[in-house]
């Protein structure tokens, strides 16, 4: 994403997991604490700009039908009804929708789900994409030849080497049974590198949040919109000859997009569409590399925000339940997501933005920090945390090589972040969780391959048993050597808030 939520997200504690899962699962019917609200008895006031909601309720059909009822009284149009989780989708110019829709018996949380009107039109930002020049381009591919790489610009992806992914391909490559779905900008799949692995059947565009399987609606908006090619290629790309591979370069990729198609900004219900649509198309793993805009952080006491952690999270607690492992990013903002105050003054990033304080124990970054969710941390070529990647004692899962412009590795571009793939068959480096995340649904992709029978848990638990974990650096951590302490790393060996359970192996992952 250009400015793709570069995922500067963050993971979760355990304590986390089990606060966010307490208070989820057991959200109280509205009507518990207020009035009952039917069809008959709605009321509308004077109509203000449209704007999209989630209305989450109980599952059952009476419960649907009275709701799908007081939506229309309400002025809202139905886009699409999620009724295996119990979320609608929902058009409504009427300001006061939301508030009327929670006090209807069977609702457990409604709200918006941005604060710019649908007519008008974020993601993270890596920085700017470097693109690789002809000269480049050759140079790399001498030294590719000359190493016995067996893609031409192999010798510039020390990503590949830092993790053992280049020998674990000779040993198994992964599964054509196992399909990763790239919930992003969209995947440019008619790329040399990518076209080999695709698979178009497990595709869709959800943005708006209604999954739409027309044939190459799952493609970026815009060139421009390169972020899901990128990662597509770190994960997927085939060893064909001709330019890079991914750590898993036999497994299936599909694209599921879900960033608007004017501001790139991912919003609630396009991301519920697509776990739904993933869990429900045979899809083993999603990659996140975003947070789910317009709020970095959802804080359970704005009934708005609310509505919005509770509808992803059915999504994807369904999608774990019908045996998908999600994977995401732990965000760029160099945040200890195990403290008690954070500062977010980039929310709500479809308007204006105000600058708040938030704690991340009740405030939370979504999609990663919900509960079962792989959080990932980002490291450089020599293995220690990337200077802006999130940490966070009992939040970080697993870390893996996202890249750091500060740490230069011995290849033909000196270039320390992560060469992928990019849309219109070409190549650029960019550098973010956003980056690890995909090389941790890769290596969950050969573990699923070894593994036919694991599930979300058991694949976490394979993820964490074979990871490497350098253990907190023994001097003080200055990511960008400007003389100034940048974190904290708390923890031991086995696991600390740099790396989690340690950074992810390829190779153990075939052996």
């Amino acid at each position: 994403m250009a400015h793709l939520r570069s995922r500067r997200r963050l993971a979760l504690a355990v304590p986390v997991v089990l606060s966010l899962t307490a208070s989820l699962g057991f959200l109280p019917s509205a009507a518990s604490a207020a009035p009952r609200t039917t069809a008959a008895t709605a009321t509308r006031t004077a109509d203000g700009p449209e704007l999209a909601y989630v209305v989450n309720t109980r599952t059952d059909r009476h419960t649907l039908a009275t709701v799908q009822q007081a939506i229309a009284a309400a002025g809202g149009t139905t886009v699409v009804t999620y009724d295996r989780i119990g979320v609608f989708v929902v058009h409504s110019s009427n300001p006061d929708f939301a508030k009327t829709l929670r006090t209807v018996r069977g609702v457990q949380s409604a709200g918006a789900t941005r604060t710019a009107p649908l007519a008008a039109a974020g993601t993270t930002d890596e920085g700017a994409a470097q693109y690789l020049t002809k000269a480049q381009t050759a140079r790399i591919a001498g030294a590719s030849a000359a190493a016995g790489e067996s893609e031409p610009l192999e010798a510039d992806q020390w990503d590949l080497r830092a993790i053992g992914a280049d020998k674990a391909a000779k040993i198994n490559p992964g599964s054509r049974n196992v399909t990763v779905a790239v919930i992003d900008t969209g995947v440019d799949d008619t790329h040399p590198d990518l076209a080999p692995n695709f698979s178009a059947s497990q595709s869709a565009n959800c943005v708006g949040g209604k999954a739409d399987t027309s044939y190459g609606a799952w493609r970026p908006a815009k060139p421009e919109h390169y972020h899901g090619t990128h990662v597509a290629g770190e994960i997927a790309a085939a060893r064909n000859g001709i330019g890079v591979a991914g750590v898993a370069p036999n497994v299936r990729v599909s694209a599921i997009k879900v960033a608007d198609p004017v501001n790139e900004l991912f919003y609630p219900e396009s991301v519920v569409c697509a776990f739904v649509f993933a869990a429900d198309h045979g899809v083993a793993i999603t990659n996140n590399s975003y947070y789910v805009d317009p709020w970095l952080y959802n804080c359970m006491d704005d009934p708005d925000q609310r509505a919005i952690v509770d509808a992803v999270d059915r999504a994807q607690l369904y999608a774990q339940r019908e045996g998908t492992l999600n994977v995401a990013s732990a965000g760029n903002s160099n945040d200890d997501l195990d403290s008690h105050a954070l500062v977010d003054a980039s929310s709500p990033d479809d308007s204006t933005a105000v600058t708040r304080t938030v704690d991340p124990h009740e405030c939370f970054d979504v999609p990663t920090q919900l509960p079962g969710v792989v959080t990932v941390s980002a490291t450089g070529v020599t293995g220690a945390k990337s200077y802006y990647s999130s940490y966070g004692d009992g939040v970080i899962d697993v870390a893996a090589p996202g890249g750091d412009k500060y740490k230069i590795p011995d290849t033909p571009s000196k270039n320390g972040r992560i060469l992928s793939t990019m849309p219109n068959g070409q190549y650029a480096f960019l550098q973010g969780t956003s980056m690890a995340s995909p090389h941790v649904a890769g290596v969950a992709a050969l573990l699923k391959s070894a593994h036919p029978w694991a599930g979300p848990a058991q694949l976490q638990a394979l993820l964490k048993a074979q990871a490497d974990n350098p253990g907190c650096p023994t001097e003080p951590y200055d990511g960008n050597g400007d003389g100034i302490v940048d974190a904290t790393c708390v923890g031991g060996k086995r696991v600390n808030g740099f790396y989690g359970f340690g950074i992810v192996n390829a190779l153990r992952a075939v052996k």
